[in-house]
């Protein structure tokens, strides 16, 4: 669940060490996922070109603009799942400070093309990241409108377990929590993203866990063209004094949240 309070602020971070800077997803079928995010948010898809690529595919909107990765899974039988990268000035000694504070890498650290260098890594509770050391390609095109991500969300069991590693690791700082106990993660005091306790509506079977958000000016269309598109709805569209969200899952199980945000209101609505 995104923030709560009446000064919740959406995403303010862009292209700053240690922030978002990308998401992709990985998938059992991609051109099933293809064709779903483009009936549910208008995203176009595409590939990289060449073998090395490995069948990876960008989405981006009409315009252009890059809004997140699109990868097969490497194996059939591994669940389809989004994942968010931070972005690390040298992914080789961030990862050593993963694991110097209690974290697993898990893949990497790897060169991705002449792209970037990246690493996927566990936190101590086991909720998955990814790191991105940004070569030629930045990250992403656009952020924080319409159609692109705008907040990021870990969902954790013990919170003082993820604020001590990401303090570590890469240096976030979090807010006082609310009156419902959410947390905003911050870096130089702008928040790009919350830490919720996973509290007992939660399964056990459900581990801590990254989601990503992207912004939406209707919630309510967005969780129709899902249901529409064989996805699921998992939380109803539903209002906080922030705007208004809601959760959803594609047809492959790969889950992520809509949101609009009251400071959203005046930006273009998705076509």
């Amino acid at each position: 669940m995104p923030p709560t309070g009446a000064g919740a602020r959406s995403m303010k971070i862009a292209n700053v060490s240690s922030t978002p800077c990308w998401a992709d997803l990985t998938t059992p079928d991609t051109s099933a996922a293809r064709r779903f995010y483009r009936s549910v948010l208008g995203w176009e898809s595409g590939e990289l070109p060449g073998r090395d690529a490995r069948g990876y595919g960008l989405f981006a909107l009409d315009d252009g603009r890059t809004v997140g990765g699109l990868a097969p899974t490497a194996r059939p039988d591994r669940p389809a799942a989004w994942l968010p990268y931070f972005q690390a000035e040298g992914v080789d000694a961030v990862t050593a400070r993963v694991e110097g504070a209690g974290g697993t890498v898990t893949a990497g650290p790897s060169d991705m093309l002449d792209q970037g260098r990246y690493a996927v890594c566990a936190d101590p509770a086991g909720a998955v990241f990814g790191l991105w050391q940004r070569r030629a390609h930045p990250g992403f095109g656009v952020v924080n409108a319409i159609g692109g991500f705008c907040w990021f969300e870990l969902a954790s069991r013990d919170p003082a377990v993820p604020t001590d590693f990401y303090a570590t690791v890469l240096g976030w700082a979090t807010t006082s929590p609310d009156e419902n106990g959410y947390r905003m993660w911050t870096v130089d005091d702008e928040p790009f993203g919350g830490l919720l306790r996973m509290n007992d509506s939660f399964p056990p079977h459900v581990p801590p866990h990254w989601m990503v958000y992207v912004a939406t000016a209707d919630c309510d269309a967005t969780a129709a063209r899902c249901a529409k598109a064989g996805g699921s709805v998992l939380v109803p569209p539903r209002t906080i004094a922030s705007g208004r969200f809601t959760v959803l899952s594609d047809p492959q199980g790969a889950v992520f949240g809509a949101l609009a945000l009251n400071p959203l209101s005046g930006l273009a609505e998705l076509a």
